[in-house]
């Protein structure tokens, strides 16, 4: 059922799937991909998990697809953070849910995000990241490019806090400039693919500087006691499996690793067997901690 919600004054819309039969059940919040909306890998999975008796919740973070806020398409690290105790406060309110088994699921980038919320929320009980993006400063600035980068990027902010307009960027191109360049992006997003009628070529370079400068990955040195699953392709040009590793090994038990036999990152969005293979090591560890 499409839903609407508040976050900081802001409403947000999104999609809440009940499994059939007698709840109240475990629920599940779902963060995904940089630029994407819910009716894309988010929607897919929660759809899985639905399937194997969760209630979830996918949506649109702010400035993101049907939900509100701006700079329209602009990546807002605290503001998505913020949606998703939203996210969590609004779940436990539900009749169909069972407020004291709620775990965060997060995919790409969203699996960064999923771990630092569950790190400080108490009421999230598990966590489990698909194809992750933890991202950290420390790991970006060993980038040949990453003072370059900031730099441009700050100068877009300057140009807008001197009353210039909000800047932007495809979020994907084949060739030629954009903020996920390359064939593998642009295959899913650029295509009938990953089409969705909410989505849009563009990000705002101002977002640029929030992929290089948000912490995500410390939320692995908070997140003990409880239970994270970490699902990873073998081979991930866009999300390394070494950060996958990393996020892994500071992390504390109870604790899993699923290497899946991708070979694109893309693979984990929406091809099988990779997506079963996903959910299924999800749907399992949530049967044992959730």
């Amino acid at each position: 059922m499409r839903i609407e919600f508040t976050s900081d004054g802001l409403t947000l819309t999104g999609d809440l799937r009940v499994p059939e039969g007698v709840g109240p059940w475990p629920a599940l919040v779902l963060t995904g991909p940089f630029a994407g909306v819910r009716d894309q890998v988010t929607g897919l999975y929660a759809a899985r998990l639905a399937e194997r008796g969760h209630v979830t919740l996918s949506f649109d973070h702010r400035n993101w697809g049907e939900s509100e806020g701006g700079p329209r398409r602009h990546e807002d690290p605290q503001g998505k953070l913020h949606d998703l105790r939203a996210a969590v406060s609004f779940l436990r309110a539900r009749p169909e849910v069972d407020p004291g088994r709620i775990g965060a699921v997060g995919i790409c980038l969203g699996a960064g995000y999923a771990l630092k919320f569950a790190a400080f929320d108490p009421r999230v009980k598990v966590f489990a990241g698909i194809a992750g993006a933890y991202n950290n400063p420390y790991a970006m600035r060993m980038g040949a490019d990453y003072q370059a980068a900031l730099a441009a990027s700050t100068e877009v902010l300057e140009r807008q806090d001197l009353g210039g307009p909000v800047e932007y960027v495809p979020a994907v191109a084949e060739r030629g400039e954009a903020a996920m360049p390359g064939d593998e992006p642009y295959a899913y997003y650029g295509t009938e693919r990953g089409a969705s009628p909410h989505w849009a070529n563009e990000v705002t370079r101002a977002s640029v500087r929030e992929l290089l400068t948000m912490d995500n990955m410390m939320g692995a040195d908070f997140l003990s006691p409880k239970p994270a699953l970490v699902v990873h392709g073998v081979v991930d040009r866009f999300c390394s499996p070494e950060g996958a590793e990393e996020a892994f090994r500071r992390l504390d038990e109870p604790k899993r690793l699923v290497w899946v036999d991708a070979k694109e990152h893309i693979d984990l969005y929406d091809r099988e067997p990779y997506v079963t293979q996903a959910v299924d090591a999800t749907a399992g560890f949530l049967a044992e901690y959730l």
